[in-house]
């Protein structure tokens, strides 16, 4: 079973692939389906339809187990703050393996879903 840990929590959780109910928040099993089914606070202003970069993440180790970038994904993530080689969107990154991200702070504080400003 893939393992997901989310920093700085420090959060590792465990899902069966295929059994995780679906909201219809970005892609299926993505980093962001995961993180909202186990109540881990990824922002995602756009409701997970890759038209904002809310869902940022950093990729810390496991880069191979998530599904690769597609081009909308990638011109979406040159608008990121703080864009690094290892960036990826949550609601894009389908998890195939286990994985370690880092929700940057600019991410975890910047911007709620209702559009509110948390700083």
């Amino acid at each position: 079973m893939p393992k997901v840990t989310f920093l700085p929590e420090n959060r590792t959780l465990e899902f069966e692939s295929g059994k995780l109910p679906y909201a219809d928040h970005g892609k299926k099993e993505s980093l962001l389906d995961i993180a909202l089914n186990f109540g881990v606070d990824l922002e995602h202003a756009c409701g997970g339809s890759c038209a904002c970069t809310t869902c940022h993440v950093i990729v810390k180790e496991g880069d191979k187990n998530l599904s690769e970038a597609e081009d909308d994904e990638l011109d979406r993530l040159d608008m990121a703050a703080g864009l690094t080689l290892r960036s990826r969107l949550g609601c894009q990154a389908v998890v195939k393996g286990d994985v370690k991200v880092e929700i940057p702070a600019w991410n975890r504080n910047y911007i709620s879903e209702g559009g509110k400003s948390t700083l």
